[in-house]
């Protein structure tokens, strides 16, 4: 017996055989750290066509940016953590499905931020703080914490007489606004009804101002201004809104306005840093499979007994 004891080959296939019983015994462990439930509502309108990011040394749009990084957000965020997928285009946002484990439904997840696309856009205007009073309003009463992605531009350009009122919803959501794009503008790429690129928009193909309601300037500033027939003045607005930038001062404000918090998602951002940088994170204490480690521990084991 002893000297089946000093026999390493025998040693090893005991631990072996200890580890597979164990497996069976023991196969989780309660383990105390942060998981996240988050969903992800992502402006889908034309700005986020720009191209502003760079991927492997090629320029990619907002939108493609946004998905790779998600992409990899979702490979690194611990199993346990749950994320749910939202778009925003007009005023309105709507959900895809809710949050979703990360580790066992990985594909469909995947799959679903690949096929984000801007052709699922239901009309072409981006009224930002439309959008994100939409995503707060769906968020309320959910076990989930919102993060809404947009480049902050107005389509046409905001108001200020109408602008949102955010204080009824002040407070109810926590999450985070994450600012797309980059600070320079630059041209919105233009698409055929076919989804073909036939150019950029240019001056003259996109609104400058809003002409909804009464305007928010002083009529003597208003060139051709008449009250009844003319609000807005009788000649086009001019302007550059046919390029496109991230309006990072507007989406500060809205977080503000909202109490939610504001990051920047620039070509080096790590997107579970700015994730975890906003304190979005939940203290759990959950079971976690442990069963590879035994299974690895008998492999080993019996990889040496057989050496």
């Amino acid at each position: 017996m002893l000297k089946l004891l000093f026999d390493y080959r025998f040693t090893t296939l005991l631990l072996a055989l200890l580890a597979m019983a164990t497996l069976f015994a023991f196969p989780t462990r309660q383990q105390e750290g942060p998981i996240y439930r988050l969903t992800f509502v992502i402006d889908i309108t034309r700005s986020m066509n720009a191209e502003d990011y760079t991927l492997a040394g090629q320029p990619v749009s907002r939108l493609a940016f946004v998905k790779h990084r998600l992409s990899e957000l979702i490979l690194r965020l611990p199993c346990g953590s749950e994320i749910g997928l939202g778009v925003f285009t007009e005023r309105r946002s709507t959900l895809l499905f809710e949050p979703v484990e990360v580790c066992s439904a990985y594909s469909e997840l995947e799959q679903s931020i690949k096929a984000l696309d801007w052709r699922m856009a239901w009309a072409a205007d981006s009224r930002i703080a439309g959008g994100l009073s939409s995503a707060l309003q769906l968020m309320q009463g959910k076990n989930a914490k919102l993060v809404f992605v947009s480049d902050g531009q107005e389509a046409p350009p905001v108001n200020s007489r109408y602008r949102s009122d955010f204080s009824p919803l002040k407070g109810k959501v926590t999450g985070l606004i994450l600012g797309s794009g980059g600070l320079q503008a630059v041209p919105i790429p233009k698409f055929d009804e076919t989804g073909r690129r036939i150019g950029h928009y240019g001056p003259d193909e996109v609104p400058h101002r809003s002409s909804f309601g009464i305007s928010d300037l002083n009529p003597e500033q208003i060139e051709g201004y008449d009250a009844r027939n003319a609000p807005f003045g009788k000649h086009a607005a001019s302007g550059s809104e046919h390029l496109s930038a991230l309006q990072e001062a507007y989406l500060q404000q809205l977080a503000g306005e909202t109490g939610l918090s504001y990051r920047r998602l620039s070509s080096d951002s790590d997107l579970l840093q700015l994730v975890e940088s906003a304190d979005l994170a939940i203290d759990t204490s959950q079971a976690r499979d442990i069963r590879p480690w035994y299974a690895l521990t008998a492999l080993i084991m019996l990889l040496i007994a057989v050496a």
